[in-house]
Parts: C-alpha cells; structure tokens; sequence
C-alpha cells in the first residue's frame, strides 16, 4: 500500500514537525507512521523525545525507501497532476483534493508542449507524441492544413463534455484523446 504525504517544504525534522495539521485536510488523520513521529513531540524529556524521533525518522526513512510511503512536496505533486493531464482517473484525493482541486483544475485546463513526433494512422487521423511522453491522438476528421512535424509547438485545452482540442502549431484545432 502507497502513502501520499503533502508537504509544502522539505526541511528534515522542522518540516516535519511543523506540519501536523497541514498535511492532510482536516477530515483526515495523517497516515500513522507520521502520527507516531508527531506524539515525539509530547515527550517532556529532551534524550527521550531525541530518542523517539530518531526512531521514528528512522522508520520513516525505512518506509521511503521501500515505496511504501511517499513524500512530496506542492512542486512535485503539480508535476504529477501537469503529466496526468487528459487522463480519466477516478478522484482518490492523492493530490491534496479540497478546495485546491478547483483553482488547480483551472491552472491545468490547457498544456503547451512540443511534439516530438506525428504520424499519420491508417485512419488518416494524426497521432502525437509530446516531449513529456504523453501520446494524443486525433479523433474528428478534420484537416490540419500543414502536416505537423517534430519540434512544433502543440497546445492542448479542455473543451466541453471532458473532450480536448488541439493546435498544433497554431492551426485550426482538432479534437484528441489522450491514449497513455
């Protein structure tokens, strides 16, 4: 089982103790592996509570390595969420969820890349290859007047009833789905 844990900043111990109510919404109990390195802090004595922490940085650093726990900072979990664009994922809260998904839905409801390849399928429809790895195909049967090559630019947006379009180029869109 994988664990998400947002945190907004990557200082080791401060981060980590600074954090109880930041790191999960307020419906949710931080995972308890990070719970036990929060009740650290209860301990009045300071060779005690050093000992508890350490311990529990430990177990922490243990389960990391593993990849049963995830750390992630606001800056990698955008990443995450920009390489997942036009993909249909149940909402599984992974992300932070909250009243972030709005404002976040809003920022990734296009993405600029470039191609880094296209060919044309037997269907005579195009498909693109991005420079993050993304696959797009096109799926309407319109015309793109110049035949996109590698190094374009392509923009992808959001467009009505979860579909997307894209120009390539600065072309007439075409609508696309995304294949990976």
């Amino acid at each position: 089982m994988r664990t998400v844990l947002r945190i907004s900043f990557l200082a080791p111990l401060v981060a980590l103790t600074a954090l109880p109510a930041a790191a999960a919404p307020v419906a949710e109990a931080p995972p308890a592996i990070f719970q036990k390195l929060l009740d650290c802090r209860a301990i009045t004595g300071s060779t005690e509570r050093l000992a508890c922490f350490d311990a529990q940085v430990a177990t922490i650093d243990t389960a990391v390595g593993k990849k049963e726990l995830v750390i992630a900072d606001q800056a990698q979990l955008r990443k995450a969420r920009r390489s997942l664009f036009g993909l249909s994922l149940p909402r599984l809260g992974l992300f932070g969820g909250g009243d972030d998904d709005k404002q976040e839905e809003a920022e990734f409801a296009e993405l600029e890349s470039t191609i880094v390849s296209a060919k044309k399928r037997l269907d005579r429809n195009w498909a693109f290859v991005l420079e993050d790895g993304a696959r797009w195909v096109q799926i309407d049967t319109k015309n793109i007047p110049s035949d996109p090559k590698p190094g374009q630019p392509i923009r992808i947006r959001r467009a009505a009833m979860g579909s997307y379009l894209a120009n390539v180029n600065k072309q007439i869109a075409v609508r696309v789905r995304r294949e990976n």
